[in-house]
């Protein structure tokens, strides 16, 4: 590790304060020898953790944007929080009680698909062999060679009709006209998940949602250590010198409560930039209205990364995922309840206490719907007589099965209905209607990381010449992992901070069960089933 000397004088400008950013500035500290008192993160938000979001309360309602699953070879992820202290535990890292958590609780769900109201038989994939030989294709094709195309594009019409579609769409949030490039990473990154995929084995959850048990105890260590948090504070612009080949950023346009402000660069300092935001302009309903629809924000994340794409054509092309929200959106709801009727139901249903299970999907929803019934309490401040569970509709323009209105247009009421006629239980629910606080929350961008996209989409974390500052987050080029996952944040912060800062130590390399013989039969067994 380098001596907190090395870094004196210098300053650390961090805009975003999601997971890739709080992640850049641990990395600082703990390997790059800066001190927090020189670290400074901006956010427009007024809290910080991106899409690792908890928040609410009993009385008001919970919102939970999104689940984020881990598995054990998410290798930075675990590298990060091995050092952050357990809130609840201080004695433990927060990779130590996770890993505890999940050794009581285990994932192996017994219901994960439903169809006309009854269980699924998920012990065969349903492919057909062609449907095998297309998947072992795509898997072997250069990603160069796939180009921009969509999943669609690659797969019949009947592949979506199979269960082994229902279950990767659903546990991935993929549509079929996503990336197939971003198909195929998955496909090989967690090919060793194969054989138990149908239930989910092999899935890591915290024990609290993401901001209570990963975003807290990383932020709480932070303040700990001097680090500035600039929440409520949106970097609108950022200013560059580009000479030729050289890039080195030069200023920083901040938009405080007092106005504008410009924040010049030293020439010791760095930059680190987050690109992009899936929960940009996400809005919340109520048990009696609809999330409305908003569009981006003017002082966003996209806005930013426009303005600074327009000044090289190595900073990326931010349209290619943002410019078609009907394509990227899709709706969640996190519900509260005052009555443990509900989970009683579901857990015996199911066969899977509340956060054994996960996603239980609803094929034969329009909107289709899945829920998830997580470990209780899911937040820190969850009386014991309150429940949490959490749901998304992946196609929110579709009509209702029963309401006969698009989900975008439903109030968390309405959702209600739909989810509770799908199972059935309509009669048994409808009369505890006051005890449940259901939130819908649209998310136009929450799906654009899959938008299909070709070589150059993406910048590259430290994108050529460029002398002070690296770009983070989910629309940066990490080649081999994949996006929509904590683990592709957390590895940009370590390729941008010891890249930037010359760092001896090695990026944590990505496991790669396709190069394991054991892996490959196993996952074509699977196939086959």
């Amino acid at each position: 590790m380098n001596n907190a000397s090395s870094q004196a004088g210098r300053k650390f400008y961090i805009v975003g304060g999601g997971i890739a950013g709080l992640a850049t500035a641990v990395y600082l500290i703990r390997e790059g020898g800066c001190g927090g008192q020189d670290i400074t993160i901006f956010d427009g938000a007024d809290v910080s953790g991106g899409a690792l979001d908890g928040s609410g309360s009993a009385e008001e309602g919970y919102l939970i944007r999104g689940g984020r699953m881990h598995e054990e070879h998410f290798v930075c992820t675990w590298d990060l929080l091995s050092a952050i202290p357990s809130l609840d535990d201080p004695a433990i890292s927060v990779k130590e009680e996770i890993f505890a958590f999940n050794r009581q609780v285990v994932s192996g769900s017994h219901s994960r698909l439903l169809k006309s109201g009854e269980k699924m038989d998920v012990s065969s994939y349903g492919l057909s062999k062609h449907d095998i030989v297309d998947l072992l294709k795509l898997t072997m094709s250069s990603e160069k060679s796939l180009g921009n195309k969509s999943i669609e594009e690659w797969f019949p019409p009947e592949f979506f009709d199979t269960v082994y579609w229902f279950l990767w769409s659903t546990t991935f949030a993929f549509q079929r006209w996503s990336s197939l490039a971003e198909m195929r990473r998955y496909a090989v990154r967690f090919i060793h998940l194969l054989p138990g995929f149908n239930q989910l084995k092999g899935i890591m959850r915290t024990y609290y949602n993401q901001y209570d048990s990963v975003v807290l105890p990383i932020e709480t260590w932070l303040r700990e250590h001097g680090v500035n948090f600039k929440l409520s504070t949106p970097v609108v612009d950022i200013d560059f010198d580009i000479d030729g080949t050289d890039k080195r950023a030069t200023a920083l346009h901040i938009l405080n409560p007092e106005g504008h402000q410009k924040t010049t660069l030293a020439e010791a300092d760095c930059l680190f930039v987050t690109l992009g935001s899936m929960v940009e302009s996400a809005a919340t309903g109520s048990m009696t209205s609809p999330a409305p629809f908003l569009p981006k924000s003017a002082v966003g994340s996209w806005a930013l990364w426009k303005r600074i794409a327009a000044k090289d054509e190595a900073f990326g092309r931010p349209q290619i995922f943002c410019d078609d929200p009907k394509k990227s959106k899709w709706m969640s709801f996190t519900v509260t309840l005052k009555d443990p009727t509900f989970f009683e139901y579901m857990e015996n249903f199911t066969g899977n206490p509340a956060g054994t299970g996960g996603l239980v999907t609803i094929t034969d929803s329009n909107w289709f719907m899945s829920v998830v019934l997580a470990h209780q309490p899911h937040f820190r401040n969850q009386p014991d007589n309150v429940f949490v569970f959490w749901g998304d509709g992946l196609l929110p323009d579709a009509l209702g099965n029963f309401v006969k209105k698009p989900m975008a247009e439903c109030s968390g009421e309405e959702v209600m209905f739909e989810l509770f006629s799908h199972l059935g239980i309509l009669d048994m629910m409808q009369p505890l209607m006051q005890k449940i606080s259901c939130v819908p929350c649209m998310m136009p961008y929450i799906d654009s990381q899959f938008m299909p996209r070709s070589v150059g989409d993406r910048p590259h974390v430290i994108p050529p010449g460029a002398s002070n500052f690296a770009f983070l987050g989910q629309f940066v080029e990490v080649p081999n992992d994949c996006v929509f996952t904590v683990e592709y944040s957390v590895r940009c912060a370590q390729m941008a901070v010891f890249g930037l800062l010359g760092v001896e130590r090695a990026v944590s390399p990505i496991y790669r069960g396709d190069h394991d013989i054991g892996v490959l039969f196993n996952a074509l067994k699977a196939l086959q089933r």
